[in-house]
């Protein structure tokens, strides 16, 4: 019996077996909901969908038909407070299972999904509240996430309704207990596939959050995330690490991975510990892998050999550059190259080593068989190999937004234009791409350094510095300089047994100097504890530039 998937994607190869590019269909109505977690409950009801460790150590196991059945009790609840097609709901569920029921029980509403981290302060939900006119809140039982809450419905236009998911607490609707009295069967809701179905806000690295806006076709541009880049398998289990307000949990803990048939593994946890992590992907046999760099930063410190990773297939990652010293101690201690992906929360995986491709080192990889992409200049006008310019990704047809690109920012019509400015879509990230189509990463817009008329990108001066035995993490910046404009700045955690005197910061200069062009060395060093990040988890230059800009005023 043939996965699911292939009802709506269809590959296309070249004389020489090349996959070139990629076809999906869909129908009018379209929703993943019923049309792929439903229908795969009808034909396995009793396939493996989900697997959850909680934070006291339980494992739970889903078939897709318990998850049909629970999505129809939630859409039940929901349906009768009074959401249906079109209301935003925000979810702000960590890591709990919950969280797949809800988003299910929403596509069934054809309500709007609005995934939100756990880490965002009162005021941001208070924005968001506003921002997306949100109709209900579901939330996991904490004081930390309900004391948010509450500040903000205390300070918001909006009246919204508090569901609370796993517990009690009062003034909060407790979803759990009203779904037992639900019927398991739900009638279908009549959606269309261009519905909003997902307002993402972004992690705000550069500049305040947006919020962007997906339908409903967004899912079926997943199966090449999952099954070309992840190398997803029927039946396997993978393991994404990502809190579920994030988009990277659409990519990795949902839509293409239950296209493809593949059970999500979703480990709940407050603290990482890299060895509980290891533990997991040799007990629970996972099959395939993703997680940003940081996360194997701190893998390859522990001793790999000693689990059995045996039934692990493949490494991935994303979000931002992989250091090539990282990537090279998984490979001795595993044999698996990790490879890159790239792609934004307004898009799907846009550039990425597919499976059976080989990994370049510090590539992130090449064109998504599903999109056509160029790196161009400021006229847009596409440079020539090796030199570094914008990626942009170019429509088929003139107006056409291919799927999976977002339809728009939420509120904000003037700012979806100017990303579209000239007819192709300006990711602001730059690259340059070598003969062989490797593209390799060398900034945002915005953390490109101009230093003395040189333009320098922070990743490949980060990226020498990882393979430094002192230096555990960091991240480049660049510092006011009245002469030169800016200078290269580097924040720096070092590895234990290191002492952060003026010695090792000559040392660390030399290296890059050593290493790379002489202008791109660290004129700065600043020795830290700990590196600002994002709501997301990705390190953030932006703030560690505006702390330094604000010294200088």
């Amino acid at each position: 019996m043939s996965q699911i998937y292939t009802k709506f994607f269809k590959e296309i190869y070249d004389e020489q077996g090349t996959l070139k590019s990629i076809d999906v269909t869909y129908g009018e109505h379209f929703n993943f909901a019923y049309d792929v977690l439903d229908e795969i409950a009808k034909k396995s009801p009793g396939k493996r969908a989900l697997v959850h460790k909680s934070l006291h150590g339980t494992v739970r196991e889903f078939t897709f038909q318990e998850l049909s059945i629970l999505s129809n009790q939630m859409a039940g609840v929901l349906k009768k407070n009074g959401i249906g097609r079109g209301n935003a709901v925000m979810l702000i569920l960590k890591r709990h299972y919950e969280f797949w029921i809800a988003m299910m029980a929403l596509h069934k509403l054809g309500a709007v999904a609005v995934p939100t981290s756990h880490m965002v302060a009162g005021e941001d939900i208070r924005d968001r509240i506003a921002r997306a006119d949100i109709k209900a809140v579901i939330c996991v039982e904490s004081d930390e996430v309900c004391q948010c809450v509450e500040w903000a419905e205390a300070h918001a236009e909006n009246k919204i309704t508090k569901y609370i998911a796993g517990g009690k607490r009062e003034g909060y609707l407790d979803i759990v207990e009203m779904m037992k009295e639900e019927p398991e069967k739900f009638e279908r809701v009549e959606t269309s596939a261009h519905d909003d179905m997902l307002y993402y806000f972004t992690s705000g690295t550069v500049g305040e959050p947006k919020a962007v806006i997906h339908d409903y076709t967004y899912p079926l541009a997943h199966i090449m995330t999952a099954k070309n880049w992840h190398g997803v398998i029927d039946g396997g289990l993978h393991f994404t690490v990502s809190d579920s307000g994030w988009a990277k949990c659409a990519w990795g803990k949902l839509y293409g991975q239950w296209l493809c048939e593949c059970a999500i593994m979703v480990y709940d946890y407050d603290k990482f510990y890299a060895n509980e992590l290891l533990t997991i992907l040799q007990d629970q046999k996972v099959t395939s892998f993703c997680a940003p760099p940081t996360i194997y930063k701190y893998l390859v410190r522990e001793k790999i050999a000693d689990y059995d990773l045996s039934s692990l297939a493949t490494a991935l990652t994303a979000g931002e550059p992989m250091p090539t010293e990282v990537a090279a101690k998984f490979y001795d201690a595993t044999g698996l190259e990790i490879r890159e992906g790239f792609g934004q929360t307004e898009t799907t995986v846009l550039l990425c080593t597919m499976v059976g491709e080989k990994q370049q080192k510090g590539s992130i990889g090449k064109p998504s068989p599903q999109y056509h992409l160029m790196i161009v200049d400021e006229d847009n006008r596409e440079v020539p190999i090796g030199e570094t310019g914008e990626i942009v990704l170019v429509p088929k047809a003139q107006g056409e937004i291919p799927i999976g690109v977002f339809k728009g920012y939420l509120g904000d019509e003037d700012l979806y234009k100017d990303v579209w400015d000239g007819g192709v879509y300006h990711t602001k990230d730059r690259a340059y791409c070598d003969e062989e189509g490797y593209y390799y990463f060398v900034g945002r817009s915005d953390d490109v350094i101009k230093s003395s008329g040189y333009r320098i990108g922070p990743s490949e001066v980060e990226d020498i510095l990882m393979k430094h035995p002192a230096v555990f993490e960091c991240a480049v910046t660049g510092y006011p300089s009245a002469s030169r404009g800016a200078i290269v700045k580097a924040s720096i955690i070092l590895n234990q047994g290191f002492c952060p005197d003026h010695h090792l910061k000559t040392q660390l200069q030399d290296f890059v100097k050593e290493n790379t062009a002489i202008y791109k060395y660290p004129r700065r060093i600043e020795f830290v504890e700990e590196l600002p990040r994002t709501v997301t988890g990705k390190i953030s230059r932006k703030k560690i530039r505006e702390k330094d800009w604000e010294k200088k005023k």
